[in-house]
Formats: C-alpha cells, sequence, structure tokens
C-alpha cells in the first residue's frame, strides 16, 4: 500500500470534531454531577437510585477521560505519519497511522460503552417517573 499525504489528511477534521464531542459529553456529565452535588449538599435531597447514579456518573467520567485521551494520541500519531512522509520514511508513516486507527478506533469502542452507561442512568429517572405517576 502507498501511504500518501491525501490519505492521511482525511482524518485531519474526523479526530479534533471528535475531541470536541467527547469533551462536550464529558462537559454535560460535570454540570449534572455539580447539579447533583448541589441538590444533595444545600437542599438535602437526593435522587431516585442516587448510588447507582453516583456509580454510572463515576464510570462515564473514567470512560470519557480515557476516549479523549485515546483520541489525543491518534492526532498526534497522525501527525507523526505527516512527519514521517515528508522525512520520506514510508515505513515508519504507515505504523505511525495504523496506531492512528488503531487508537480511534479503541476511542470509539469507549464511546459506545460510554453512551451505554447513559441510557441506563436515564432509565433510574424514567423509573422515577413512572413510581411518581402511579401514586
Amino acid at each position: 500500500m502507498n501511504l500518501e499525504y491525501t490519505f492521511i489528511a482525511i482524518m485531519f477534521p474526523a479526530i479534533p470534531l471528535t475531541m470536541a464531542m467527547f469533551g462536550n459529553r464529558f462537559h454535560t456529565v460535570s454540570v449534572l454531577i455539580r447539579k447533583m452535588h448541589d441538590a444533595y449538599i444545600y437542599e438535602k435531597t437526593m435522587p431516585y437510585g442516587f448510588g447507582m447514579q453516583l456509580e454510572i456518573l463515576k464510570s462515564r467520567i473514567v470512560l470519557l477521560k480515557r476516549a479523549q485521551i485515546a483520541m489525543s494520541l491518534s492526532f498526534l500519531f497522525n501527525m507523526f505519519s505527516v512527519l514521517s512522509l515528508f522525512l520520506n520514511a514510508s515505513l515508519p508513516a504507515k505504523i505511525f497511522f495504523g496506531l492512528c486507527l488503531t487508537l480511534i478506533i479503541i476511542a470509539l469502542i469507549i464511546y459506545l460503552y460510554e453512551i451505554s452507561l447513559s441510557s441506563k442512568a436515564l432509565v433510574y429517572h424514567l423509573e422515577d417517573l413512572d413510581t411518581k405517576m402511579k401514586k
């Protein structure tokens, strides 16, 4: 396979956009944690399934951090592959690009798992609403 700049350049818009998406999800989770914190500390209220929601939020923070690290490393390896092509070192360029693709795949798998945890947390809210409607 002949690796060219244009092939590597395809990744440039995808990686930063995905990093921004992970950052937005991280921000959303942090806002939710702060809101739950304030409700618990200042208003002495606990949402339904507080303990389970807390565990899910902890897991989501760790997963999003790992996804961001994997995507950042993939961007770095993408840049190394461009530098290797610039220096006419095609084998290192292929290795760096392969690492870039592998890390993107890992980040997306982590993201898929984070989405499943997010959906699981929403079930607690629905159960709470369902319980309150039946009263």
